[in-house]
């Protein structure tokens, strides 16, 4: 069996495609939409950067490969006015993938946050911005609000491209959607969410297909691609906060699960000083702000009963820092949450065998006696061929995963190889038969439910201060 670009079997109108075998150019638009996905595809992976290349690994002929090539430049998707190296004759030009060709755009909601992102189309984020936002406002006031900051980054950086997708990461786990190529996802994640248009409303307005994704599975990828994780094949994420989360990355791809319910690890039962829970309930944030505020009203740490005496607010940030700065109290706290929740990372490492588990939150991120604690626990519990190389790391991206991971689940989503050939022709995603369908479906929809943002599309107001740029 001859295998194509991809590694799928070959068709038949695929091997019609190749002059070698004595077929000519090719005999149907289904063999050209095949042989343009597949070559662009060798470029844009950094499989083949010259003719001879993509000759090659494609497996077409000289006249087809020249062909389709020009296709592709003509489409602005490909790239060839740079010369490599020479190496005794004359210096080849290289094909480069047009990253810049169009846009994504990228938001995380957190329960207490938003951030917003631009990013080309090999994912690297271009801008970002974060800000306070409260979920429980409710979704009307969130989309209201994300359109807001969207439409100044269009205004701002969009530079005359085209935005081709959008992805949101969303708190709790997003269910499998069914087979569009384009499918409207609902977020219900908090009371009233399900029966709001969200993500219709955003296609209708960017006129822009959007994919949705739970946060863990966002900043699993953003790791995974851009992060600690790059180049793994498996990899354990451990996203820690009020919820706790894993994303787990087997043989190179995020493993979802049947529903896309993969990673609730939150819900796993543990056990502690007689007490019984969960690993959410006594390893969580509120479980370490709740300890941080007793050990300040009777007394044990001083530290914290000082940020009351002065008005301030004990949240599990407070106690890390505690932590950090020696206070006793503080520091056991820290370090009991770390060897319960390393406890139950053993497990999993145990079934997975990663060779890297990367942890993340703000907890996390400031504070050393928690990650200390659960890798402690993680390498004292779990066979020695698990640990022999395991590595336990901190997310390098930081609150930039998500955002890093939402802009790879829509570059995955627009060049999946069976969405590649729907388009490629057309030199757009969105000129795709099935996202026309999703279009009307998501207007309909929003109509009739009365959905959508208030703000007028292109209105900047309350444009947002301090977006950084990457």
């Amino acid at each position: 069996m001859v295998l194509k670009a991809s590694g799928e079997p070959r068709s038949d109108d695929a091997r019609d495609d190749s002059p070698r075998r004595g077929k000519g150019r090719p005999r149907t638009t289904d063999g050209a939409t095949q042989s343009l996905a597949a070559i662009l595809e060798l470029v844009r992976q950094g499989a083949a950067s010259t003719r001879q290349e993509i000759e090659r690994e494609s497996e077409l002929g000289r006249a087809i490969v020249a062909d389709r090539l020009a296709t592709l430049t003509a489409l602005g998707l490909v790239d060839e006015s740079e010369l490599g190296t020479a190496s005794g004759g004359r210096a080849p030009r290289l094909v480069r993938f047009r990253e810049q060709a169009a846009r994504v755009l990228v938001a995380t909601l957190d329960q207490t946050a938003i951030g917003i992102g631009l990013a080309d189309l090999s994912g690297r984020l271009l801008m970002e911005h974060h800000e306070a936002m409260d979920l429980a406002l409710g979704p009307a006031a969130v989309l209201d609000r994300l359109c807001a900051v969207f439409d100044w980054v269009l205004e701002k950086h969009l530079d005359g491209s085209t935005v081709w997708g959008i992805g949101i990461s969303a708190p709790g786990p997003v269910p499998i959607a069914d087979d569009s190529r384009f499918p409207a996802q609902t977020p219900a994640f908090l009371p009233a969410w399900d029966a709001f248009p969200f993500v219709e409303s955003l296609i209708a307005r960017y006129e822009s297909p959007v994919w949705l994704r739970s946060s863990v599975e966002t900043m699993t990828m953003g790791e995974l691609k851009a992060g600690a994780g790059a180049n793994l094949q498996n990899m354990l994420f451990i996203k820690v906060g009020k919820r706790i989360g894993a994303g787990i990355v087997f043989e190179g791809r995020l493993y979802r699960g049947a529903q896309g319910a993969a990673g609730l690890i939150g819900q796993l039962p543990v056990h502690a000083g007689g007490q019984g829970g969960t690993i959410e309930t006594l390893a969580g944030s509120d479980y370490i702000e709740r300890e941080g505020i007793a050990a300040a009203s009777v007394g044990k740490s001083a530290y914290l009963a000082d940020i009351v005496r002065r008005g301030g607010e004990i949240t599990a940030i407070e106690v890390g820092q505690a932590a950090q700065m020696g206070d006793a109290a503080g520091m056991e706290i820290m370090s009991r949450a770390g060897h319960l929740l390393g406890h139950s990372v053993a497990t999993l490492a145990n079934m997975l065998n990663p060779a890297l588990i990367v942890l993340s939150g703000s907890i996390v991120q400031t504070n050393d006696i928690l990650l200390a604690a659960v890798r402690e626990t993680v390498y004292g519990e779990s066979h020695p061929m698990v640990t022999r190389d395991l590595r336990i790391l901190r997310s390098q991206l930081g609150s930039s995963a998500g955002l890093v991971g939402a802009a790879m689940v829509v570059v995955d989503g627009l060049f999946d190889h069976a969405t590649l050939r729907g388009w490629i022709l057309n030199g757009s995603p969105l000129r795709h038969p099935e996202f026309a369908e999703a279009m009307t479906n998501a207007g309909r929809r929003t109509q009739a439910m009365g959905g959508g943002s208030e703000t007028e599309p292109g209105n900047s107001r309350g444009a947002p201060d301090g977006a950084r740029l990457s």
